[in-house]
């Protein structure tokens, strides 16, 4: 049985929004790299899962977009499903995000959305940035598997 994050709201029309998502650490660990939205909210990198692509896909189209990385995805961390409103879209999301762990990375050009900034912290601190509690579940199972 997979987390579940938010509150669910029974009048409410939901759109089903499938998003991959990963951890990235350098300095052996002691660091995340996040996504901060226009916003201002704090996420892991990764997103939408757009038509026919599958989870590595997905994760390495988003890499490119935010991070202008290229990566080998690792150990699969698992699915956890975020109910939210998102006020920028005026739509409610029923938002299963499947999460993996990035076994290595290199930069290859600069990130092709050009909105976001990016903030290496430790995962202390991501925890208590991260917008969404199913980016804070992944960062503490990435947590526990890497000690």
């Amino acid at each position: 049985m997979e987390p579940v994050f938010g509150k669910k709201e029974s009048d409410k029309p939901y759109k089903a929004r499938y998003g991959a998502y990963v951890v990235v650490s350098r300095n052996e660990g002691q660091e995340v790299i996040l996504v901060q939205a226009p916003n201002g909210a704090y996420f892991l990198p990764g997103g939408e899962i757009e038509g026919t692509e599958n989870h590595v896909e997905a994760i390495n189209r988003e890499m490119l977009e935010e991070l202008g990385f290229e990566v080998t995805v690792g150990a699969y961390l698992g699915e956890a499903v975020e109910y939210f409103y998102s006020s920028h879209r005026d739509t409610y999301f029923y938002h299963p995000g499947y999460f993996y762990v990035v076994d290595s990375w290199e930069k290859v050009a600069e990130p092709t959305e050009k909105t976001n900034n990016l903030a290496w912290v430790t995962a202390d601190e991501a925890m208590l940035l991260l917008k969404r509690g199913s980016h804070r579940w992944a960062v503490q199972k990435w947590m526990k598997k890497s000690n």
